[in-house]
């Protein structure tokens, strides 16, 4: 079992001891998402694999909280709020903008990348880099706004 599905398996009964009846719900959602694609896969997934359905389930999430935000649905906005903070603390440390943009301009630099075209190469490159610390989305765009620019 890869530690990541160790850490959680492991807050999930650390939660129950706890009697924190709504945080193991949250968690044990996600374990049944990771579990679902096991089975879905035939295999079992490693940490990175991990955090990616992590990453998908934060982004679900987020979407959801800005919908009910938007229709003043405050009681389930604050559902999805605790949701997400709970999936948060298995997330490694986020990128901020400043070490993201770095990270960019050196991955484009050592590839020599100066037009779109370089664009899939670049992207292949950082995803990896930056698993789980940084929205792939954010890094598109910094990645567009390198090379466009």
């Amino acid at each position: 079992m890869s530690p990541l599905k160790q850490h959680l398996a492991d807050t999930i009964i650390k939660s129950m001891k706890a009697r924190e009846i709504e945080r193991v719900k949250v968690l044990r959602n996600v374990q049944a998402v990771i579990k679902q694609i096991e089975i879905d896969r035939r295999t079992e997934l490693d940490d990175a694999d991990v955090l990616e359905v992590l990453q998908k389930q934060l982004k679900q999430r987020h979407e959801s909280l800005t919908i009910f935000t938007e229709n003043d649905r405050e009681d389930l906005a604050t559902k999805e709020q605790f949701e997400i903070d709970i999936i948060n603390e298995f997330m490694p440390k986020q990128m901020d903008d400043a070490e993201l943009s770095v990270l960019v301009n050196a991955e484009i630099a050592k590839q020599g990348a100066t037009s779109m075209r370089d664009m899939g190469s670049v992207m292949a490159v950082l995803k990896d880099k930056a698993a789980g610390r940084a929205d792939p989305a954010l890094i598109s765009k910094l990645v567009k706004q390198a090379l466009q620019g």
